[in-house]
């Protein structure tokens, strides 16, 4: 298969950055990066402007850098509210996922981050408070609080339901309370049948 040289113009994931000389096919050249003007071929005039190439990329990647940069102090000075439906002893019904975060951060905070960026070791299925990985750049990490409340109303405690009369333990035996009522209903029905 017939290889040839060329010169990236953009960045191509799996192949190279922007102003790298690589080796490709001939054919993907031909019919897919010269099209899209993702690349050049190498030339003695496309060499020159590897060099203004070059210069861009330094000056996007920094720029990029110092923005990532900004951005992970800013985070970490944020704690991210995300309020979901849990059942008892707080278990959500579902788990938190790294896109609800993005999601809330662009809500909460106007803040725009792929959820690509957020990585979550494992997913978050309880209420609590928690610290998510940001990876911003490949040199730039920062963490971000997250706080996960549940929308479900607390449930009444249980010492507030109305008290059962205590059972006995043996049958045929009645408690001192049940025999007190009974004594003066069976005194009526003696005078009721005494009556007749």
């Amino acid at each position: 298969m017939a290889k040839t040289e060329v010169i990236l113009t953009h960045n191509i994931v799996g192949l190279g950055g922007e102003s790298d000389n690589v080796r490709v096919a001939a054919g993907y050249a031909r019919n897919y990066l010269f099209p899209q003007r993702l690349a050049v071929p190498v030339t003695s005039a496309n060499k020159r402007q590897l060099e203004a190439l070059k210069q861009r990329r330094a000056e996007r990647e920094a720029h990029e850098f110092n923005t990532m940069t900004e951005l992970a102090k800013a985070l970490a000075k944020l704690i991210c509210v995300i309020k979901v439906k849990t059942g008892e002893e707080g278990k959500l019904f579902g788990a938190v996922t790294s896109g609800m975060i993005a999601d809330e951060l662009k809500h909460q905070f106007d803040i725009a981050l792929d959820k690509k960026k957020i990585h979550l070791e494992h997913s978050i299925r309880t209420t609590g408070e928690y610290e998510v990985e940001l990876n911003l750049h490949a040199e730039v990490k920062a963490t971000l609080k997250v706080r996960v409340e549940s929308t479900t109303p607390i449930a009444a405690p249980a010492e507030a339901v109305a008290e059962e009369k205590p059972k006995t333990e043996k049958r045929g035996k009645r408690s001192e309370a049940e025999t007190a009522e009974a004594k003066p209903k069976a005194a009526k029905a003696e005078k009721k049948a005494k009556a007749e």
